[in-house]
C-alpha cells in the first residue's frame, strides 16, 4: 500500500510540473512564435488600434495590456540622445578608419548591453518615451560618394565592400546571438540611393543607371537584409525614379520584399510620408500616400500626420484591412523578438542593469577605437613621435579644446571626455609646458592674436587643431550661415580659408606645426599637405579622442588607421554635387591624382609584402575562387599595425567597370621584424557587375589584376589573370 501511495505522489507530481501555464491570450503564451503571437494579438485589435501602432510613437493597448512604444531610438556611435551617461565611441566615420569588424562587432555590443540596461531602468519606472526603446535606427550604411555631404561622417565611408562588411558586423554585435530572441534592433537606413543634398531632400529625385544602382547604391544594403539579417530598414526622404522611396516598386517591392525576401518591418524617414503629397507632390493627399507607402511594404510612419489617414483610406477602398494586418504583424513580431512581452524570466536580457552603463571595458573600448581611428596622414623626416625631451608645446586652434566637436552628431553624452587639451597635459605632466590658445575660430575673417602667435614661437613645437566641427556639417541645418557651409553640407571642400591663413603664420614662426584635422568628410588641404611636417586626420574621435591622439603624438600607439574615403586636392576634382552618376568618383571611379587615396595611412614603422603562393592559375570560371597566401613583415623597428588590402583591377574597354575595387581586408599586429602569413580566397563569382546589355549580373570577361599593399595605390605583390 505504502509503495501504490509513493507511486501515486510522484505520478501527481509529475503531472504538476507539466501542468502548461496557462494564459488569457495566445499572444502572452512565451512558448509560441513570434509570428504566432503576433498574428494572435493583431487578430484582437480594431482597425484604429491597428493604424495607432503604425506609428512611431505607438500608444498602449489598455484593454489588452499592451504598453506604449516608441521605435525611434539611435545608437551611430554608443547609445545617442538619452539622458542617461553611455559610452561615446568615435563617429562612424572614424570607426570606419579604423578598418577592423571585430571591434565594430564588440562595439556594438557594448552599446546593445548599454541600450537594454537603459530599456530595463526605464521601462520598469514607466518610461516608455522616445529614446527608450530597443529599436535603432542605425547603421547609416549609404555610400558617401561626394565629400560635401554633411551626413557623410555617419557612414562607413565611400565604398561598397568596406561599408557592408563593417555595417553587418554591427548588426551582428547589436541584435545578438540568440535563437529567438533580438538584443536590440538594428536598422540599415536610408534605402536607397540616397547621400544628399541636405537642403532639397525632400523633393529631390534621383535616377540613376542600372549599372550605379546595383555596382554601388544597392550591395551594402544586401549585405544587411540577406546576410546580417537585419531587423530593420529605413527608406529613404528622395524620391527614386520619380517615385518617393518609400513608395517605390523597384526598391521596396521588386527588390527588397520580393527578390531579397525581407520579412523585418520597414520606417519611414521622419516625415517621408508627408513629403509625397507636401514636396515630392506625387499624391493628392495623406490618405493616398499613406495608402501607397503601406501597400509598397513600409510599416512604420516617423510621423504623427499620415498614417492616421489609413483608417479613411480603408473607408475610401484605397487599401484594405488585410494589407494593413501584414505590417502590424511584422510590428508586433520584432517587439515579440524583443522580449518586450515576456515575463523576465523569459528574457534573457531582463538582467542587464545600470552597471552595464560606462563599463571599464567600454570604455576601454572606446579608447582602442579612437586610436584605430587616426590616420597619420603626412610625417615628413619622422618628425613624429615627439620627443618627450621636449620643453614646451603650443597646443593652438578651434578643435583643441572643444568638447562638442569629439561627440559628432547622433551621439549620447559620456561622463568624461577628454580634449586634445586634455591628453596632452596628462601626457605632459610636470616636465612638459603646455600653452593654449583657440587662436581662431572655424570660419570667418577674424585674424588670429599676433600676440598668440608670438607666443607660440617660444614652444619647441606648434600642434595645431582645426578642421570643421558637427556644427557645420551635419544633417539639414537652416540656422548654418557660414562661408563653405549650406544647410548642413559643404559649398567647397576647402580647409576654411582663415584657417589656412593662421597655419601659414604659425608656419612662419620657424618651429615645426604639427596639423591635427578633425571632421567627418574629406577635406582639401592642399596647401597643408605640401607645406606642413605633420598631419593627422582624427575624424570626431569620442569620449577618449584626446588621449588617443597625444598616444600617437608621443609614440605610446602607433597610428594605423587607414581613409575610408578619398582625400581629393581640390573641388575641381569634384563632379557635380547632385550627379548621383558615379562616373570620376570615388577611388573606383576616380581618374584623376588625390591627395591622399583611399585605404592611405602611415605608420611609424614599415612593411613588407612577398608571396608565400600567388594564384596559380592564371584563368577562372565563374564557379572557381581566386586562392593566394601573401606574407607581411614588420621590417621596422617599433610594433605596429598593418592593415592588409588586397584589390581587383577590372578589364577596361567597352563595358563600364571600376578600375579598381577592395575585395578582401584584415588587419595584423607585427613586433618589429616579426612576420606573418594570410590566405585570402576571392570567389569569383563576387566580380559579378550588372551588365546593361544583358540586364543581369554577369562576371565580366577579360583580363584581371590581384594585387595587395597597405592602400589602394600601392601594388606591393600582383597577379594577373584572365576570365572567359
Amino acid at each position: 500500500m505504502k509503495k501504490i501511495f509513493l507511486i501515486l505522489t510522484s505520478l501527481f507530481l509529475i503531472l504538476f510540473s507539466c501542468k502548461k501555464e496557462t494564459y488569457e491570450y495566445a499572444f502572452q503564451d512565451p512558448s509560441l512564435s513570434p509570428e504566432e503571437r503576433a498574428a494572435d494579438l493583431v487578430s484582437r485589435l480594431t482597425l484604429e488600434e491597428k493604424v495607432l501602432q503604425m506609428l512611431n510613437d505607438a500608444p498602449a493597448i489598455e484593454r489588452l495590456g499592451i504598453p506604449s512604444y516608441n521605435w525611434w531610438n539611435e545608437c551611430l556611435h554608443g547609445i545617442g540622445r538619452t539622458e542617461y551617461k553611455v559610452t561615446v565611441f568615435p563617429q562612424a566615420i572614424g570607426m570606419a578608419a579604423g578598418w577592423d569588424t571585430d571591434a565594430m562587432k564588440m562595439m556594438a555590443d557594448y552599446t546593445s548591453e548599454e541600450g537594454r540596461a537603459i530599456y530595463n531602468l526605464s521601462s520598469a519606472q514607466g518610461n516608455r518615451s522616445i529614446y527608450h526603446g530597443l529599436t535603432y535606427w542605425t547603421p547609416n550604411v549609404n555610400i558617401f560618394r561626394d565629400p560635401r555631404w554633411g551626413r557623410g561622417q555617419e557612414t562607413y565611408g565611400e565604398d561598397p565592400y568596406l561599408t557592408g562588411e563593417l555595417g553587418s558586423s554591427f548588426v551582428y554585435g547589436l541584435q545578438g546571438n540568440d535563437p529567438v530572441y533580438l538584443k536590440a534592433a538594428a536598422c540599415a537606413k536610408h534605402y536607397a540611393v540616397h547621400s544628399g543634398p541636405e537642403h532639397n531632400r525632400h523633393e529631390f529625385n534621383v535616377d540613376v543607371s542600372q549599372y550605379d544602382l546595383w555596382d554601388t547604391y544597392l550591395p551594402a544594403f544586401y549585405d544587411l537584409v540577406v546576410n546580417a539579417e537585419v531587423a530593420g530598414v529605413m527608406c529613404a526622404y528622395n524620391a527614386f525614379e520619380g517615385k518617393p522611396c518609400c513608395g517605390s516598386d523597384v526598391l521596396m517591392m521588386d527588390i527588397l520584399r520580393n527578390q531579397w525576401g525581407f520579412n523585418g518591418y520597414v520606417t519611414s524617414d521622419c516625415g517621408a510620408i508627408d513629403d509625397f503629397y507636401r514636396h515630392h507632390k506625387t499624391h493628392p493627399d495623406a490618405a493616398s500616400a499613406a495608402a501607397d507607402a503601406v501597400f509598397h511594404g513600409t510599416d512604420i510612419d516617423c510621423g504623427n500626420e499620415a498614417y492616421k489617414a489609413l483608417v479613411q483610406a480603408v473607408e475610401n477602398g484605397l487599401i484594405t484591412e488585410e494589407q494593413i494586418d501584414v505590417s502590424v504583424k511584422r510590428l508586433f513580431t520584432i517587439r515579440f523578438r524583443l522580449g518586450l512581452f515576456n515575463p523576465a524570466d523569459k528574457d534573457p536580457y531582463s538582467d542587464i542593469d545600470a552597471t552595464a552603463l560606462e563599463k571599464d571595458s567600454h570604455k576601454a573600448h572606446a579608447l582602442k577605437m579612437a586610436r584605430q581611428s587616426v590616420v597619420l596622414l603626412k610625417n615628413e623626416n619622422n618628425i613624429l613621435p615627439l620627443s618627450k625631451n621636449i620643453k614646451k608645446i603650443a597646443v593652438l586652434g578651434p578643435n583643441a579644446d572643444d568638447t562638442e566637436v569629439l561627440l559628432g552628431n547622433y551621439n549620447g553624452f559620456p561622463t568624461k571626455i577628454t580634449t586634445v587639451l586634455d591628453g596632452i597635459r596628462e601626457k605632459a605632466g610636470d616636465e612638459i609646458e603646455v600653452y593654449y590658445d583657440s587662436l581662431v575660430g572655424y570660419t570667418g575673417n577674424t585674424r588670429p592674436n599676433p600676440a598668440v602667435i608670438e607666443k607660440a614661437k617660444e614652444a619647441d613645437v606648434i600642434l595645431f587643431c582645426g578642421g570643421i566641427s558637427p556644427n557645420l556639417e551635419g544633417e539639414e541645418m537652416p540656422h548654418v550661415d557660414a562661408e563653405g557651409f549650406y544647410k548642413g553640407d559643404r559649398t567647397t571642400i576647402a580647409l576654411p580659408a582663415i584657417q589656412t591663413e593662421t597655419l601659414k603664420a604659425l608656419k612662419a614662426t620657424g618651429k615645426p606645426v604639427i596639423f591635427v584635422l578633425m571632421s567627418g568628410s574629406a577635406v582639401g588641404i592642399e596647401w597643408e599637405a605640401a607645406n606642413l611636417p605633420a598631419i593627422l586626420s582624427a575624424w570626431y574621435g569620442g569620449q577618449s579622442a584626446g588621449t588617443a591622439i597625444a598616444d600617437i603624438l608621443f609614440g605610446d600607439y602607433n597610428p594605423s588607421g587607414r581613409l575610408p574615403v578619398t582625400f581629393y586636392a581640390s573641388d575641381k576634382d569634384l563632379p557635380d554635387f547632385e550627379d548621383y552618376s558615379m562616373e570620376n568618383r570615388t577611388y573606383r571611379y576616380f581618374k584623376g591624382k588625390p591627395l591622399y587615396p583611399f585605404g592611405y595611412g602611415l605608420s611609424y614603422t614599415s612593411f613588407g609584402y612577398e608571396w608565400k603562393t600567388p594564384p596559380v592559375k592564371s584563368s577562372y570560371q565563374e564557379n572557381e575562387e581566386i586562392r593566394c597566401i601573401v606574407k607581411i613583415k614588420n621590417t621596422g623597428a617599433v610594433a605596429g599595425d598593418e592593415v592588409v588590402q588586397v584589390y581587383i583591377k577590372y578589364p577596361q574597354g567597352k563595358e563600364r567597370l571600376p578600375l579598381k575595387e577592395l575585395r578582401a581586408f584584415t588587419r595584423i599586429n607585427l613586433q618589429p621584424q616579426k612576420e606573418a602569413e594570410w590566405t585570402i580566397s576571392v570567389p569569383v563569382r563576387k566580380l559579378k557587375k550588372w551588365n546593361e546589355e544583358k540586364g543581369a549580373f554577369t562576371v565580366p570577361s577579360g583580363e584581371y589584376i590581384l594585387y595587395i599593399g597597405g592602400n589602394s595605390q600601392q601594388e606591393a605583390v600582383a597577379a594577373t589573370f584572365t576570365i572567359e
